[in-house]
């Protein structure tokens, strides 16, 4: 039954079927070949989406959206270049350091990446750098969209693992500052090898200029992230806030979002919602026929028998998220992936929310790795690019960002407490 599910699976997604119907399709194949009623199809899918924290999901992909729309992106991409002043390179130092900022606004790589990218890559070609690697930039610096809280995928993780969003929030901060470090470190050696220009001069007044411009952007995760861990309200009322936020940000303060504008976004939100709904949906039947078959204790089985020792295992483990990446779209890894070692991961007792930070960088790298790289696909849809150019261009900084993965990995098995 096992090759029959992953078969099904595996086949239908060759062939074009998308991910979410996919999924359900596998699960309804095993199913009827074990003579059980489909209409446990039905429950679990209603189930898999019965989930409060799940409200949070469309509300942080709209207020990302209607920020990613609008003049904050470019006031902090102004603040940035301010701060940095004398930096050769400074420019692609702001693409990093923007995109930081933008990450604890949206929770979406995507998201991060249009918004950056619209901004930042014209004035990058303008000013003599390549207009290649600076894509492939913005798109890498995309990744810290969905490890900085907010983040969806740590929602869905929440969601599928039983685990706490607050708790997965508070820890993507120290994963998000080393690879926003690791990638300014590869900007800044790329500036000096191909002879970047650099920055004017530092000056207070052009600083708090383009503070003030850029204040009510930077505010927004403080006023998000400060309420969800002082207690004053939950990740899923957070979200409705940052909603409310960034609408009157958009329409009231700085006026650069009609109503009609307001609509398009709108629905292009709730599209991206969908998707990740379905995706969710199917899931819930998914999963169901993984445990009635014992499939993730089979793989705990296979993996104990390869090696016990619990930094072994968790390289496997790493490597499989890395390699499942490059070919799964984030949400369908952690609704697929997640259910399947969890129950090896309690097991070898390593902390549940460290395994959920885990999961979410491996995607995130996922979304700069071909085939599937939604963000190498924005980058490209803004600049023009060929995929390909893109692709190779971005190769460094996949090192870069596979070398914090594992420090990720590691550093809290060796030192607890020292990330999470």
């Amino acid at each position: 039954m096992m090759g029959l599910l992953f078969g099904v699976f595996f086949i239908t997604l060759l062939i074009g079927v998308p991910v979410g119907f996919s999924i359900s399709l596998s699960s309804i194949a095993v199913l009827m070949a074990s003579d059980i009623s489909l209409l446990i199809v039905v429950q679990r899918m209603f189930a898999a989406t019965d989930s409060f924290p799940l409200i949070a999901v469309p509300f942080f992909i709209f207020s990302g959206d209607l920020l990613a729309r609008g003049a904050v992106s470019k006031r902090l991409v102004e603040f940035a270049e301010a701060a940095l002043a004398k930096i050769r390179g400074r420019l692609s130092v702001a693409t990093v350091g923007t995109s930081m900022i933008f990450s604890a606004i949206s929770g979406s790589g995507a998201a991060t990446t249009a918004a950056v990218g619209s901004t930042m890559l014209p004035e990058l070609k303008s000013r003599g750098y390549r207009e290649e690697s600076s894509a492939a930039l913005v798109a890498a610096s995309g990744t810290i969209g969905v490890v900085f809280p907010p983040s969806v995928p740590m929602v869905l993780f929440a969601v599928v693992a039983d685990q706490s969003v607050i708790q997965l929030f508070r820890n993507g901060f120290i994963p998000g500052f080393l690879m926003g470090g690791t990638l300014i470190g590869i900007a800044v050696r790329q500036a000096y090898k191909y002879n970047y220009p650099q920055g004017t001069k530092f000056s207070f007044r052009n600083l708090w200029t383009a503070f003030r411009r850029a204040i009510l952007g930077i505010l927004m995760p403080v006023i998000i992230l400060g309420g969800i861990f002082s207690g004053y309200f939950t990740p899923s009322e957070a979200a409705m806030v940052a909603v409310v936020y960034a609408a009157i940000v958009s329409m009231v303060i700085y006026r650069d979002l009609s109503f009609k504008e307001i609509y398009k976004i709108m629905v292009g939100s709730a599209r991206t919602t969908a998707i990740i709904m379905i995706i969710i949906a199917c899931s819930g039947s998914f999963a169901w026929v993984l445990a009635s078959l014992r499939i993730p204790q089979q793989v705990a089985e296979l993996i104990l028998t390869i090696s016990g020792n619990q930094y072994v295992i968790m390289l496997l483990i790493a490597l499989i998220l890395l390699i499942m990446g490059i070919f799964m779209e984030t949400s369908s890894l952690i609704v697929i992936v997640v259910p399947v070692f969890l129950p090896l991961v309690s097991g070898l007792d390593i902390n549940m929310v460290h395994f959920g930070i885990v999961v979410v960088v491996a995607a995130a790298i996922g979304m700069v790795t071909p085939p599937v790289a939604i963000n190498l696909f924005v980058a490209s849809s803004v600049t023009g690019l060929p995929l390909e150019k893109i692709s190779k261009a971005v190769v460094p900084y996949i090192l870069g960002l596979i070398i914090v993965f594992f420090l990720v990995v590691y550093l809290p098995m060796f030192f607890p407490g020292v990330i999470f």
